[in-house]
């Protein structure tokens, strides 16, 4: 009896079935054994019955659950459900829950369904691509991370992740509105409106870059480290005098400084090698000298024919404080766009968890989505940008400038010395904003 039993155990084991043996057969087994328990002489017998009755008296395990029953109740307790409320009754809570109206909602998702649309199988009900753009929206509104978004939507954190990311993807793709000019009639129009705007004619944009911060990323070391000692990336844009951007770079370490960051770009590529259509040099209004169209920047920029930047403090005189004056005000342009930026997407004003490839995908959305909600009356309030006083020329600054957690500016490294050429077109600026191209309050400055 001995030699048989054992025999069928070793066969068992060597096929792994032992253990799937019901436990209404592993009893009677154990039954079996232990009536013959008495005629046992062999330790070998004993020990494969001690075996038998731990299986029998070892528990079930729970099987794997395929998700927490809350969250089967998606359609139920979603955020949409809210969402559906509010639109009818509180306009305004609603904008403030996505940034924007219904309407623009709504044809957003008009033009991204296509895109980020699933398809339900029979397992389970896809989650609708209105519930994708409005949590996305509100992850990029709010900064909320997404195991306290998973209460809000009624989807898995991992889910989310990736829904997000697709649906930021999307609006990347499809939007495309920020572009830099491709014509010379095009870069024409916008000098017309900065110099209508803000008194800097010939000026064609306004250039700055502010850190992104993030969670440190895996195995980076100091890659990402900046000088202020958290890890981030870079956002280098460019905006136009109606705050919006016509470029942007984002990804750059956070280590390098604004200049640095501008000449890895893309778009410095084509300045250098004269593609970007920038047109020739004209004559300013009342000013028989020609002069280039230009970029506008602070201290950390190279000075260049083309890319304007203050003078140094240690050389200023009456002149050229005002041609200072002069050029803050259309710098202050792009300080405005970041402000506004961050205010709006609170996902920049705290380090990003995400990996610095997904975290640039995201800021690229929010910008794609500050061009588009531009358009849109309500976007700005009274009070959020820089305002000037024309009579007294005392500047009255935006309430974003107010909060807490704005964007970290570049490090201000030195740009080097500049050619000849350049600072020969910064003086003439200079003596075209000191004699025919004056505003009557300019001299405010200097008292």
């Amino acid at each position: 009896m001995f030699s048989s039993n054992k025999s069928a155990y070793d066969q068992t084991n060597r096929s792994n079935k032992f253990a799937h043996i019901s436990v209404f057969s592993l009893t009677f087994v154990c039954c079996y054994h232990l009536l013959s328990y008495i005629t046992m002489s062999d330790n070998t017998d004993k020990a494969f019955l001690a075996l038998t009755l731990a299986l029998c008296m070892k528990k079930k395990k729970k099987g794997r659950r395929w998700s927490r029953e809350w969250l089967k109740l998606r359609d139920k307790y979603t955020h949409e459900n809210l969402l559906r409320e509010i639109v009818l009754t509180e306009p305004n809570d609603y904008a403030n829950f996505l940034r924007m109206d219904h309407k623009t909602f709504e044809d957003l998702l008009t033009l991204l369904s296509p895109c980020i649309a699933k398809q339900d199988t029979v397992m389970r009900k896809s989650i609708p691509a209105s519930q994708r753009l409005s949590i996305t929206l509100r992850y990029l509104a709010s900064g909320a991370d997404f195991e306290d978004l998973k209460f809000q939507a009624c989807i898995a954190p991992r889910t989310l992740s990736g829904i997000i990311i697709e649906t930021c993807e999307a609006i990347n793709e499809k939007l495309s509105n920020i572009q830099i000019p491709k014509t010379q009639e095009s870069w024409k129009i916008l000098a017309r409106q900065f110099g209508n705007s803000w008194n800097f004619d010939n000026c064609i944009g306004a250039v700055d870059g502010k850190h992104i911060t993030l969670q440190k990323p895996e195995h980076s070391g100091s890659y990402y480290y900046n000088y202020k000692g958290t890890h981030s990336i870079v956002l280098m844009a460019i905006a136009n005098a109606n705050y919006e951007f016509i470029m942007i770079d984002v990804g750059t370490n956070g280590r390098v400084s604004d200049g640095g960051v501008l000449k890895n770009t893309k778009f410095w590529n084509m300045f250098e090698n004269n593609q970007l259509q920038i047109p020739e040099p004209q004559e300013l209004p009342n000013f028989n000298k020609k002069m280039p169209f230009v970029f506008v920047g602070d201290e950390a920029f190279q000075l260049l024919p083309n890319f304007m930047k203050p003078y140094n403090k240690q050389v200023l005189n009456d002149n050229r404080r005002i041609f200072n004056y002069r050029l803050s005000r259309a710098r202050r342009i792009i300080e405005n766009v970041f402000g506004i930026l961050a205010s709006r997407f609170k996902i920049l004003q705290k380090p990003i968890k995400l990996c610095p490839t997904k975290a640039k995908i995201v800021v690229m959305a929010c910008c794609h989505l500050h061009n588009l909600l531009m358009k849109q009356k309500n976007y700005i309030r009274n009070g959020e940008l820089d305002m000037e006083d024309c009579v007294t020329g005392t500047v009255i600054q935006g309430s974003w400038r107010n909060e807490s957690n704005q964007l970290l500016n570049i490090e201000r490294a030195r740009a080097g010395n500049s050619a000849t050429l350049a600072k020969e077109v910064r003086d003439d600026f200079c003596e075209y904003f000191n004699s025919t191209g004056a505003i009557p309050w300019q001299n405010k400055c200097l008292e």
